[in-house]
């Protein structure tokens, strides 16, 4: 039997996923906003299904998995707020869901650490919306789901060295501000490893072993491509929008270990350096 995989918000890391699945015989239906982003999909691989708007009653019944990567909002969870007598109809019948949420959940702990068990307690309005989310998912009798939380994404096309070759980079600096980061192609591996061997209830946190302060990473970016090191711009004196400046409303280490002894998985870039060195290699390679 065909597993097909449904993914609410098809973006970058489920994009990933597909990856991995489609070679392996998968089908993969994703929802997106618009039509151009619709066609795009078509060109990966993946049948693609406008959301709101589209009927997709047909094809969420023959749906084996379920991947949410859409966000809440103010309103809520933009999936349960229209779908979720027909979701929790379909959920005993599923293999395993995914919800992929964000360590923003956590909140600040001035630099410390937190893993899967730290109590919820954020300090942000998107990491409160992500943790009301969450407990909408948990709440939905039968469903298979497995939650993922975030660190900061980056990868292909994420990375800092345009901004670095553009000489638009920034090293803002907040004294003790640290943040844990996961590239896009360990999350992929990491839902993977989960879907071959579901585990219901099981929590993860998604990030690499390298907690490290963000002037730190764009330095390094500066020193692989040869250039200048960008100079240091002080938090409090730095022009940010509002939503760059919540991000360092929180500071704190996020532990993996879960994701290492459960589901057996050797991330391919434990750390920024060897992520950075990686993109760098893949955008220019030598000639």
């Amino acid at each position: 039997m065909t597993k097909t995989l449904f993914s609410f918000g098809h973006g970058y890391s489920a994009q990933a996923l597909t990856r991995l699945l489609l070679p392996q015989g998968w089908r993969v239906i994703g929802t997106t906003r618009s039509a151009d982003k619709a066609e795009s999909l078509r060109a990966q691989g993946v049948e693609p299904v406008v959301f709101p708007g589209a009927d997709m009653t047909a094809a969420l019944e023959e749906a084996t998995h379920l991947l949410i990567s859409a966000g809440p909002t103010a309103e809520g969870d933009p999936v349960l707020g229209s779908l979720r007598a027909r979701i929790t109809k379909l959920a005993p019948r599923l293999e395993w869901a995914g919800y992929l949420s964000t360590t923003g959940v956590y909140g600040d702990h001035q630099g410390g650490w937190v893993d899967e068990s730290t109590p919820l307690t954020p300090s942000t309005r998107r990491g409160r919306w992500r943790v009301d989310a969450e407990a909408e998912w948990q709440a939905i009798p039968g469903l298979p789901l497995h939650i993922f939380r975030l660190a900061g994404i980056y990868g292909p096309g994420r990375g800092p060295f345009a901004k670095v070759k553009a000489g638009t980079a920034r090293r803002i600096v907040k004294p003790g501000q640290v943040f844990s980061r996961i590239h896009v192609e360990d999350i992929a591996q990491v839902l993977a490893a989960s879907i071959a061997q579901p585990n219901p209830g099981a929590i993860y946190n998604l990030c690499d072993d390298d907690p490290a302060p963000p002037q730190d990473v764009i330095a390094h970016a500066a020193e692989l491509l040869g250039l200048p090191v960008p100079p240091e711009v002080a938090f409090d004196e730095a022009e940010m929008t509002p939503m760059a400046r919540s991000f360092y409303a929180e500071s704190k280490r996020v532990r993996n270990d879960r994701l290492k002894n459960e589901l057996g998985v050797v991330l391919r870039y434990p750390d920024y350096r060897s992520g950075l060195a990686a993109l760098l290699q893949e955008e220019d390679p030598p000639r």
